[in-house]
């Protein structure tokens, strides 16, 4: 599941909330700070983030809880609020007082928390298939209930395709499957204590205050929440735009990287 960068990666730990949160924070590249929150399965540094680094110094945390060795650190964080102030204090302990912030999946309801929360702390904004908002009878599939082939095939428009097989590869050897599998599941459980049961924690009533310019982007063939979503946080969000890219699911940026990379780019250029 993790790819090799063609950037120096290096690692950052962290002590924050007072002392009892320890986690990590994964950095690559060079120019203006980027922060990449990531989804339920856990931080990959991939061909995405490599492509973020070609113009940004990008940091990518680990969802307290998840970083290797820690993983009793999301116990001390209560709830959706406390992840927010969490989050704002990682950016504090890196020295970024302003960033651009990208968000997949269960990371960008993060990063839309964090922007509605410290609207100064996040300059601008890209939300990938973002969870948050919910309407009732909308689809959805609930991710702990998908086996790996059947999340597959929800996440990616070519479930069998290059795309697909790389973002899904696992070891061969037994044992280092077996870490990779248990440290998937704990991931899933870990940001679970923060969108079970249903992916609402009451963002659509702050969305209002978020100021970054925002660029929402979905895969059209998205099985796992509804593309729908895309054009409710364009509106929601005062200075917002929404792509709906074909031949992409739940992780355009990496079945569309060809398109969803230079539109990044291009966008937090200004």
């Amino acid at each position: 599941m993790q790819h090799s960068s063609v950037h120096d990666v290096r690692t950052l730990d962290l002590e924050v909330w007072d002392g009892d949160v320890r986690t990590q924070v994964l950095v690559a590249g060079d120019g203006p700070p980027l922060v990449f929150l990531h989804p339920v399965l856990g931080l990959q540094w991939d061909p995405f983030l490599d492509t973020l680094a070609q113009t940004h110094t990008v940091y990518a945390p680990y969802l307290p809880g998840t970083a290797p060795g820690e993983p009793d650190a999301h116990k001390p964080i209560t709830d959706n609020y406390e992840l927010t102030l969490v989050y704002e204090e990682i950016l504090t302990a890196c020295g970024i007082s302003s960033a651009a912030v990208v968000g997949h999946s269960f990371g960008g309801m993060v990063a839309a928390d964090l922007a509605a929360t410290f609207p100064d702390r996040v300059t601008s904004m890209v939300l990938l298939c973002p969870i948050g908002l919910w309407t009732d009878g909308r689809p959805f599939q609930n991710p702990y209930l998908l086996e790996l082939p059947e999340l597959a095939a929800a996440a990616f428009a070519d479930p069998t395709g290059p795309v697909a097989q790389a973002a899904l590869a696992m070891p061969t050897d037994p044992e280092a499957l077996g870490e990779v599998l248990i440290a998937l599941q704990w991931a899933m459980g870990v940001a679970g204590k923060y969108w079970w049961p249903i992916p609402d924690r009451g963002l659509s009533r702050r969305i209002h205050r978020i100021t970054a310019r925002t660029l929402v982007i979905w895969g059209a063939e998205d099985k796992i929440i509804s593309p729908e979503y895309a054009h409710d946080f364009a509106r929601l969000i005062q200075n917002a735009r929404a792509e709906v890219l074909s031949g992409a699911a739940h992780v355009p940026q990496l079945e569309r990287l060809d398109v969803v990379g230079p539109m990044v780019t291009e966008f937090l250029a200004g």
